[in-house]
């Protein structure tokens, strides 16, 4: 059973992101603060939900959040930036995108740079344990893969419609045979024989 809230505070909002692990596309993180009553009985990490009950649960957590907010940071900011710090600045944006300030911040993971003056906590496997942050990462991830489809009818040989940019063998003997694409991020080790590369 996950918990409505954390801190006491109304306003709490739960972030998330979705897209860490991957080799091509953005980072995208969602923030969401959700009425004190607020129940579904099949909330929960997008990672525990098929990929029909998350595009089931978006406009269900969209209609009912007091708030949300998704932002995308791109494959080339993700470089430049490095991963993790590509999650935490897509973490801001989104909170940024409220409509409301909130009054407290839970964060999955164990790492976040402090927002403004708001107070916050981070929270291992929080996708599992807040609804607020399970329907972020609910959003972050169907935000994303509906933009990995997109961008695989540009570049079908991907198999990005099905793999989302992770490294499946389909998406590394795609990138063995046609190299990399734009959307890829350059930072990443594609293939794992650029390990054994002679520089």
């Amino acid at each position: 059973m996950l918990h409505s809230n954390f801190s006491g505070f109304t306003l709490e909002v739960g972030t998330d992101e979705a897209g860490r692990g991957c080799l091509a596309g953005p980072v995208v993180a969602a923030a969401v603060i959700l009425p004190a009553d607020f129940s579904h009985p099949f909330l929960n990490d997008s990672k525990q939900l098929s990929e029909k009950k998350r595009h089931e649960l978006r406009p269900i957590i969209e209609e009912n959040a007091i708030a949300f907010g998704v932002s995308f940071v791109m494959q080339d900011e993700v470089d430049e930036l490095n991963v993790l710090q590509a999650s935490i600045t897509g973490m801001h944006r989104a909170i940024d995108a409220l409509k409301i300030t909130p009054e407290f911040i839970i964060v999955d993971g164990n790492k976040f740079r402090k927002y403004q003056q708001i107070p916050h906590q981070t929270i291992v496997k929080g996708d599992s344990k807040f609804q607020s942050i399970a329907a972020a990462s609910v959003l972050a991830k169907t935000y994303r893969d509906a933009y990995m489809e997109k961008i695989h009818q540009e570049f079908p040989a991907y198999f990005w419609s099905k793999n989302k940019g992770y490294p499946t063998v389909d998406h590394r003997n795609a990138i063995r045979e046609f190299g990399a694409t734009m959307h890829h991020r350059k930072t990443f080790t594609l293939l794992p024989e650029q390990l054994k590369l002679e520089l």
